[in-house]
């Protein structure tokens, strides 16, 4: 199927080019570009991620995943020898890993369900946004790990957290860079509070330099293999 896929988006959109040209003007408008240069090419040299060590952490507290363990969903994957592989952590490490890799200069991808308590043209994230209970006159009781196992949350979305917000040593607000364009939030900037944090992201990006020996030691186990249809595996980074 994916080559027949493959065979009619080339129908469509032509080959893909094995180098390319890129062109841009730099911070004071001066023109530049870049000639006959091949991805991996321009992996190499213009963008400096440390890919290989960098570890998709999730916050998924279901019936059917334990904490400090590796998983994997079958199926999932879009690179030829990389499997999508997954380290699940208590939603707090999840928030001091992305706090320290911020302050050290570097933006953490993140994927989260986005459409929950939000507000697209202010920009805001916030799981007291809309007070459906009293509109209502009930309660919704369901934790985090309960909207998952029963679908009514699930990874909708991937972002970026750019900033973070500290008070007293306890992490109250973050920034995050979205890619809806400029109208939404502040120039496509987002603020998102800490409690939506803990209700609604489910990964981020990690470089492993952070974690201490137990970790470590985990991502050295052979993951779970779970179903295709597991709700971690609706929005998937590959490195």
């Amino acid at each position: 199927m994916l080559e027949e896929i493959y065979r009619m988006l080339v129908m469509f959109l032509g080959k893909p080019p094995s180098i390319f040209d890129w062109e841009y003007r730099d911070k004071d408008k001066n023109f530049n570009r870049i000639k006959n240069i091949t991805p991996q090419e321009f992996l190499k040299k213009y963008v400096p991620v440390d890919i290989e060590n960098i570890v998709t952490l999730i916050n998924a507290p279901m019936s059917d995943k334990e904490y400090r363990k590796l998983y994997t969903v079958k199926y999932l994957g879009s690179i030829k020898g990389k499997r999508v592989i997954y380290l699940n952590l208590e939603i707090q490490r999840l928030k001091k890993f992305a706090s320290k890799t911020i302050k050290n200069g570097n933006p953490v991808w993140f994927g989260s369900d986005v459409g929950k308590m939000y507000h697209r043209d202010k920009g805001i994230l916030d799981s007291h946004l809309y007070d459906y209970g009293s509109l209502f006159n009930t309660k919704f009781n369901l934790n985090k790990g309960q909207r998952l196992d029963y679908g009514e949350s699930r990874l909708t979305h991937a972002m970026v957290l750019s900033g973070v917000d500290i008070k007293d040593n306890k992490t109250v607000k973050w920034k995050v860079e979205n890619s809806w364009g400029k109208d939404p939030g502040d120039k496509g900037y987002f603020i998102m509070s800490d409690e939506w944090f803990d209700e609604y992201v489910y990964e981020v990006a990690i470089n492993k330099k952070y974690f201490d020996n137990e970790l470590l030691n985990v991502l050295t186990t052979e993951p779970e293999v779970l179903p295709p249809w597991d709700p971690m595996g609706a929005v998937a980074r590959v490195f």
